[in-house]
């Protein structure tokens, strides 16, 4: 018997021992060096696949499709999210004299796309014009349309004249689409013939795209940054499931995974996998709208943030990994204040409930949550905190993907999740909050707010610009349209023989900047 037991005893160590390995495979991996090796094949798992190619259908941000934007088209400028310094890449420079009312965009001489076309300054105009029409149904219109006007001066000069004075209008640029310039011949032949062949000038082209399986890429050979890139080809999948992606790294299927899940994250590290995080400020949002009950009430919006513990919603659902944003811009930011944002506190909670039941309004109202099992389990979690006052119900309903884009649309919910993110404030904040913005999706329309975000935008100097987002604070502080839920880590995470992991903007990743070392 005791043989026996030693026997299963040394099995079961075995069996630890090579699950361990397997878990930490790639702490067996030689780490990439300081210097670029060319070739090869990068495997990459990204969040979501695309709806098409067309720039304008396009979203420069990491939980979309960021990296196939800068793979099929490039960039015209990127910033460094750690000092906010704006470096030009195709562009060689984006001036204004008149404090924003007007810009010259230059870009760099003889730039051709892939089948040979100029990308000259014509091409600009055509690709933010049409970013600009409401009938390609950009997620940018509302940038695009900052701009009243463009003008091609030469081949490499184009003259941008703005609806109103914006001198930090370069972040609108490179955060978006606007930042991706395709071919204007290929964009003239159609969708579906611009999905089969996309033309840009981007580090890597299309070789197959299989909708529901992967995108195949190979190296631009054309490409203007030589000897960049650095990979003969990518094979990018999509994968919705946060455990999922990682496991696909861990177990070997995948070289590089975009990843923003806090408990994913601290996974892999946990197991020897380098991760590269952009810092943002802001983060994911509980957005209650303002324009119907019970959230047309200001005391019920205040309640429910009252009575929501973010932490224990950190641990319920990212296992304690996640960090909940105490302050709207972070002490890395230039505009931090020691303003803290909503705190819990029960009591005034129970009070407000209580107060507008009285008044015949208790608040009643459906959380409505998207296909994801993260957010899933966000929504059930509100629910079951709230469940422990009195006077307030809460129903959950999840909703696919289509019914989630629609309702962004219609406004038709109560409380859903979205987010306010970004590195400088403009104009990510005067997009989600001010009361003429497409995308305030709280429906907020506070004068006084709007007011600061407006001179946050035209602002010309640090401390007009401070003055402004203080008021913002204090603002969203007194109207809490949102709850900012969690602080969003736009990442990416590699096994240890990858190079050159380098993001931009809302963690979007350069392509050409990679390399794998075998």
């Amino acid at each position: 018997m005791m043989i026996r037991r030693c026997c299963l005893l040394v099995a079961a160590l075995v069996c630890l021992a090579s699950l361990l390995t397997a878990c930490s495979g790639a702490n067996s991996e030689k780490p990439a060096g300081d210097l670029p090796v060319p070739g090869g094949t990068a495997r990459i798992v990204q969040i979501t696949e695309p709806r098409g190619l067309d720039p304008a259908t396009l979203s420069n941000q990491w939980v979309l499709n960021a990296m196939l934007g800068n793979a099929l088209f490039g960039t015209l400028m990127i910033n460094d999210p750690e000092t906010g310094e704006l470096r030009f890449t195709m562009a060689q420079s984006f001036a204004t004299r008149d404090g924003g009312a007007t810009f010259e965009l230059t870009l760099r001489p003889h730039l051709r796309f892939s089948d040979g076309g100029p990308l000259d300054a014509a091409a600009v105009k055509y690709n933010w014009d049409r970013i600009k029409d409401p009938a390609n149904g950009s997620a940018y219109l509302q940038e695009a349309s900052m701009v009243a006007a463009t003008e091609v001066v030469d081949d490499t000069r184009l003259r941008v004249t703005m609806a109103e004075p914006v001198p930090n209008f370069a972040e609108a640029v490179y955060g978006t689409s606007l930042n991706w310039i395709a071919s204007p011949a290929a964009l003239a032949a159609g969708r579906q013939q611009f999905d089969a062949h996309p033309v840009g000038a981007g580090p890597f082209t299309l070789t197959r795209w299989a909708r529901g399986d992967a995108i195949e890429l190979v190296k631009n050979p054309a490409y203007w940054d030589a000897p960049k890139p650095f990979l003969d080809a990518i094979t990018l999948r999509a994968n919705a499931d946060t455990a999922q992606r990682i496991n696909t790294l861990i177990s070997g299927g995948a070289d590089l995974v975009i990843e923003t899940n806090p408990a994913s994250l601290s996974e892999a590290r946990a197991a020897g996998f380098p991760t590269d995080t952009v810092p943002l400020h802001g983060g994911q949002t509980l957005t209650m709208n303002t324009r119907r009950p019970p959230f047309y009430d200001v005391r019920a919006r205040r309640a429910v943030a009252a009575a929501i513990d973010l932490e224990a919603i950190n641990v319920a659902v990212y296992h304690g990994e996640s960090r909940v944003p105490k302050t709207l811009f972070g002490e890395s930011s230039p505009f931090h204040t020691d303003l803290p944002l909503p705190r819990p506190d029960r009591e005034t909670a129970q009070r407000l409930f209580d107060e507008l039941a009285a008044e015949g309004k208790p608040v009643s109202f459906t959380f409505t949550s998207g296909p994801t099992a993260e957010i899933r389990a966000l929504a059930e979690n509100v629910q079951a905190q709230l469940s422990a006052f009195g006077n307030v119900e809460v129903a959950v309903v999840v909703a696919d993907i289509t019914q989630v884009v629609e309702l962004r649309r219609t406004n038709d919910f109560d409380m859903t999740t979205s987010s306010a993110n970004f590195t400088d404030p403009e104009p990510a904040l005067w997009s989600v909050f001010h009361r003429n913005s497409r995308r305030n999706l709280s429906g907020v329309a506070d004068a006084e707010l709007s007011r600061a975000l407006q001179d946050g935008r035209t602002g010309t100097t640090s401390r007009q610009r401070a003055d402004a987002y203080r008021r913002v604070q204090e603002r969203l502080n007194a109207l809490v349209p949102v709850i900012f839920q969690v602080s969003n880590e736009p990442s990416v995470v590699t096994r240890r023989n990858v190079g050159g992991v380098v993001q931009y903007g809302y963690g979007s990743l350069l392509p050409e900047e990679l390399w794998v070392e075998n």
